[in-house]
C-alpha cells in the first residue's frame, strides 16, 4: 500500500525527518476493508485512528427504530472513526462503516500514545486535526438549524463534488436530514433553474 501518500499528507502539516519517518512507519498497519465492512461498530472500543488511502466511509448511528443517521463522510486523505471512543478508549457510539473497497493507514491508540513520546510533532499534527474537525462540526451544526434543504444541498454540493459523485442519495438524503424523495425533488428544481 500506498505509504508515501500519508507521509506527504503528514508533510503539509509538520516535517518529519527520515528517522522520525521510519519510526512512525514501524507504528502504522496497512490494512484493506471491503464494501459495507465495518472499521467500528457502535458498543465497540475504537482501537484505530484511520486514515484513507483509498476508498469512502460513512460514520452513522442507529435510532431506537434502526434508522441510520448518517453523521459524515470521508475519502482519501481524511481521518476517519469514532474520535471520541478513540480517545476515551470508551465504547463507541457510531459505526463508521466502508461505502466502497478501502485501504487505510491505521495506528493503534497505544502506538499513538507512544508516538507522541517519541515524535512529540505528531502531537502538534494531530492537534490541528482536531481543532479543524471541531471548527467543521460547529459549522455543520449551525447550517443544519439556519438553512433550507435546498440550501443544505447546494452547499454540501458545492462544498464536496466528490462525494455527490461517490456517494449514494439515499445516504447524502439521510446526511441533509432530509427524505430521498425530497432530496430528488431539490436536485430537479436545482437541474431545472441550470
Amino acid at each position: 500500500m500506498n505509504k508515501d501518500a500519508l507521509l506527504q499528507y503528514i508533510a503539509s502539516y509538520i516535517q518529519l525527518d527520515p528517522k522520525e519517518e521510519e519510526i512512525l512507519l514501524t507504528k502504522v498497519r496497512f490494512r484493506q476493508y471491503l464494501k459495507n465492512q465495518f472499521l467500528v461498530q457502535a458498543g465497540d472500543v475504537s482501537k484505530y485512528s484511520n486514515f484513507i488511502l483509498k476508498g469512502c466511509v460513512k460514520a452513522f448511528h442507529l435510532d431506537d427504530n434502526g434508522q441510520q443517521h448518517i453523521r459524515d463522510f470521508a475519502i482519501e486523505n481524511w481521518w476517519t472513526g469514532d474520535l471520541g471512543s478513540f480517545l476515551s478508549q470508551e465504547p463507541a457510539q457510531y459505526y463508521v462503516q466502508c461505502i466502497e473497497n478501502c485501504q487505510f493507514a491505521q495506528i493503534l491508540y497505544e502506538d499513538m500514545e507512544e508516538l507522541y513520546v517519541l515524535i512529540p510533532k505528531m502531537e502538534r499534527l494531530f492537534r490541528i486535526i482536531i481543532q479543524k474537525a471541531y471548527v467543521a462540526s460547529q459549522k455543520r451544526i449551525t447550517q443544519y438549524q439556519s438553512l433550507t434543504a435546498k440550501e443544505k444541498y447546494t452547499q454540501f454540493k458545492d462544498k464536496h463534488p466528490q462525494f455527490v459523485e461517490r456517494i449514494p442519495q439515499y445516504l447524502i438524503a439521510s446526511y441533509l436530514g432530509i427524505t430521498p424523495e425530497f432530496l430528488s425533488s431539490i436536485r430537479k428544481q436545482i437541474a431545472n433553474n441550470e
